[in-house]
């Protein structure tokens, strides 16, 4: 191998390094009382924020190589370690696993399903946004 060859495989190898050791995007959430498990990633593409003076409505979706089971009771113990009490649990085949919780008068739908190399999270809430009298 030439020395230009050497070169340009150490730069390429340094260049696909650094891209794999990226640091994962931040998680996002409007609601500090809405953990998101490690490991997921946000994806602002499939998301939705809607805000208006009185309510802010959200549906944040994520995705990671997770295995669905553990990940919905993953999300389950750190709602209800956030104060978010279970209300239904659903879990079907083919399409994933449906958990709706409530607190405070709120109310978040949680959809889990697996796509071919994700396993995706769908969280959907929406509050009614306090005013300064």
């Amino acid at each position: 191998m030439t020395h230009r060859g050497l070169a340009l495989t150490v730069v390429a190898s340094l260049l696909l390094g650094a891209c794999a050791s990226a640091p994962p995007r931040a998680v996002r959430t409007e609601f500090e009382d809405i953990p998101v498990p490690k490991g997921l990633n946000y994806q602002a593409d499939d998301s939705t924020v809607v805000e208006t003076p009185n309510v802010k409505a959200v549906r944040y979706v994520y995705r990671g190589r997770l295995e669905a089971d553990s990940l919905s009771t993953a999300i389950r113990s750190t709602l209800e370690a956030n104060g978010w009490r279970n209300v239904s649990s659903m879990k079907s085949g083919q399409h994933g696993a449906t958990q709706v919780y409530e607190k405070d008068g709120d109310s978040l739908q949680v959809l889990l399903w697996e796509g071919i190399w994700y396993t995706y999270a769908e969280y959907t809430t929406g509050r009614v946004l306090k005013r300064l009298k």
